[in-house]
């Protein structure tokens, strides 16, 4: 078994615009997806996360690492959440994400298995 991370992004600001009813059924439509993965037998983890506006990275640099206010890196959209699946190869990772809510789009990316 493989473990992905599907990375959701939405448009820029799009959580400040949409209406409790908007936010009510996207919360739905993630727990369908959940609900989804479960019945599938898929373990999962996942999380949403705050806007890029309330993020700060840390920089190398010659004294240390410096903290700056905002993400590691400007985007057009907002790193929204992300779910952590495990299945049998890319195929199949790339099946389950078309099932979850879209958004602006989704990355899927493979992550290391570290040696134990």
């Amino acid at each position: 078994m493989m473990k992905f991370a599907l990375l959701l992004f939405d448009a820029e600001g799009y959580w400040d615009r949409v209406s409790p009813d908007e936010m009510g059924a996207a919360v739905a439509e993630h727990a369908a997806f959940a609900a989804y993965l479960r019945e599938k037998g898929v373990a999962f983890s996942g999380e949403a996360v705050k806007p890029a506006a309330e993020a700060w990275s840390l920089r190398p640099s010659p004294q240390g690492p410096i903290s700056r206010r905002g993400p590691m890196v400007e985007l057009r959209q907002d790193l929204a959440g992300f779910y952590v699946i495990e299945c049998a190869g890319a195929r199949e990772a790339e099946e389950i994400a078309r099932r979850c809510p879209l958004g602006a789009g989704i990355e899927i990316r493979p992550i290391w298995d570290a040696p134990s």
